[in-house]
């Protein structure tokens, strides 16, 4: 297994696998509320089965090349995570996530664990655009896309279905060219 630090305070990113399931249904359960806000994944992780069944999911994506997901950890424990929901090798576009239980808000995890992905999906996996999908009324998600350098693509309205409502979401992207014109890791910030 590999871990990537994450900076000098001890966080690392990891991939989140199959076995990970009690770790990730305890780290829903810290933060169901806060990450329900504005992502389904506390509403599919509900018990350690359906935790374990979403981790497969995952896994085939990752066997598939269409998909990865990566945990960030801090002093061991599951914080929050960072994902490429989908992958499509052939037109070179990938759909990054994120989400981040309360305790970790706040300390730039999610930038800096986005910033490895996107780079590896760019330099490694050769993807052309990387695309940052996001709740118009997800701030934190939204400050995020702008610190990775995306752009504003457009506003997709209430397309997103969550917890009984339609949601509008924002389309933020970022061009292989442009993350590399911005240096080692894409933005800074």
């Amino acid at each position: 297994m590999f871990a990537i630090s994450l900076g000098g305070d001890g966080a690392e990113l990891r991939p989140l696998e199959p076995w990970h399931a009690e770790d990730l249904l305890a780290h829903m359960e810290r933060g169901r509320d806060f990450v329900g806000r504005h992502v389904g994944l506390p509403d599919r992780v509900t018990d350690l089965a359906s935790s374990r069944s979403f981790l497969r999911s995952y896994a085939e994506r990752a066997a598939a090349d269409t998909g990865r997901l990566y945990g960030i950890w801090t002093d061991g424990r599951l914080v929050g995570g960072v994902l490429f929901r989908t992958m499509d090798t052939a037109t070179g576009t990938a759909e990054a996530g994120c989400w981040l239980e309360p305790s970790a808000v706040g300390r730039g995890l999610v930038t800096r664990a986005a910033r490895v992905i996107i780079d590896w999906a760019i330099e490694e996996r050769g993807m052309h655009r990387v695309e940052w999908r996001v709740s118009s009324e997800n701030e934190a998600s939204i400050a995020v896309a702008r610190r990775l350098g995306m752009t504003r693509d457009g506003v997709l309205r209430e397309s997103y279905p969550h917890r009984g409502r339609r949601v509008d979401m924002e389309v933020w992207s970022v061009l292989a060219p442009e993350w590399r014109a911005a240096g080692p890791g894409g933005a800074a910030g």
